[in-house]
């Protein structure tokens, strides 16, 4: 811009002729202090890296381990090589995302050198949370898994063990519901009627098909011979020795048995009753019939509170191993923020040479 003044009193064309020239400064173009184009660029490379080395770290983990005996590692080794291939993921992807945020962002000039820092500093940080946020939308699924494994297992587990023990409270009236010959508690049940080797067969069961009939007094000698002892009645009524008698038989003392397991043990009345079935089945006595059944309830107390402590056992090992993995992947992420930011300076410092 031109500004010319004229003096009339020395004229227009006169030597003295003073001319004053005035430029107009443009101010300059203020400059973003974030690149977002750089950070996501680097996100998304550290996210397609760490996607990249998981996957490969699944693959060599699986390779080294084997169900066999005495074959693959130790889980101590393998929780230990986990632990380390997981830090050096973090590490790789988390250098390459925040290396390229520093690296691609844009120029600022005019700036004190601490600012620069601080701003390269800052896109590496947010380059990695990008990337950390991206990897975890990805991969929502095998996360769970590995947060989860732990509860999974030990549910399973304390299912396996109700399951071998028989007694499990919660399936307690689904092993009613069943039949008892394949119920939960049909081997204690077997168990309870099963007879001495070379026990003759137990009173008041049918001949085989094609014996000859025995005469009622056979057995008895003349001198014995005489009026009936009357029998005295037992405190229930004995079922008959019918197939479809010895399935109620069965299925009653089944219900016996998970009643006794749910409370304190068997009442006096059961186990005299049990003992009236097992006498009458096996040809065992009142006194030894009840002592079996006594042997059979501790015998299955002593099998669930071994189920009870392996299904403990077994939760609190997910419990301690869910824990552990939870605090080293909350290091390796500390470790992988710590990284992004340090490469993303050194990428912005070889930017502005």
């Amino acid at each position: 811009m031109n500004t010319r003044i004229d003096y009339p009193e020395r004229g227009a064309a006169g030597p003295g002729v003073a001319v004053i020239n005035e430029t107009t400064v443009i101010p300059a173009t203020p400059e973003s202090a974030v690149s977002w184009s750089a950070i996501f660029v680097g996100a998304v490379a550290a996210a397609a890296l760490s996607m990249i080395l998981l996957i490969l770290g699944v693959g060599l983990g699986l390779s080294s381990v084997s169900p066999w005996s005495f074959e693959g590692v130790t889980k101590e080794t393998f929780g230990w090589a986990s632990i380390a291939w997981l830090t050096f993921t973090a590490l790789a992807a988390s250098g390459l995302g925040g290396y390229l945020a520093g690296r691609l962002r844009t120029k600022w000039t005019r700036l004190h050198g601490d600012e620069t820092y601080f701003r390269d500093t800052a896109h590496g940080f947010a380059s990695w949370a990008v990337a950390t946020l991206l990897t975890a939308g990805l991969l929502t699924s095998a996360i769970g898994g590995v947060l989860g494994a732990g509860a999974k297992v030990a549910g399973a587990t304390a299912g396996a063990a109700a399951s071998t023990a028989g007694v499990a409270a919660a399936g307690a009236g689904s092993a009613v519901a069943m039949d008892p010959e394949q119920g939960d508690l049909g081997y204690w049940v077997d168990s309870l009627f099963r007879r001495a080797p070379g026990t003759d067969a137990a009173p008041g069961t049918p001949p085989p098909p094609g014996a000859a009939p025995t005469a009622p007094d056979a057995a008895v000698g003349p001198a014995m011979a005489g009026p009936a002892t009357p029998r005295v009645a037992p405190p229930r009524p004995m079922p008959g020795p019918g197939m479809g008698d010895r399935r109620e038989v069965r299925a009653e003392v089944n219900r016996i048995i998970v009643t006794s397991l749910q409370g304190q043990g068997l009442s006096p009345a059961d186990q005299q009753y049990l003992g009236q079935l097992i006498a009458r089945e096996t040809g065992m006595s009142q006194a030894e019939a009840e002592a079996r059944v006594t042997d059979i309830q501790t015998r299955m107390r002593a099998a669930l509170e071994e189920a009870k402590n392996t299904a403990k056992q077994a939760a609190d090992d997910a419990r301690k191993a869910t824990a552990y993995a939870a605090l080293w992947l909350f290091i390796t992420l500390l470790i992988g923020a710590f990284v992004a930011s340090l490469t993303a300076t050194w990428g912005g410092r070889r930017r502005d040479l």
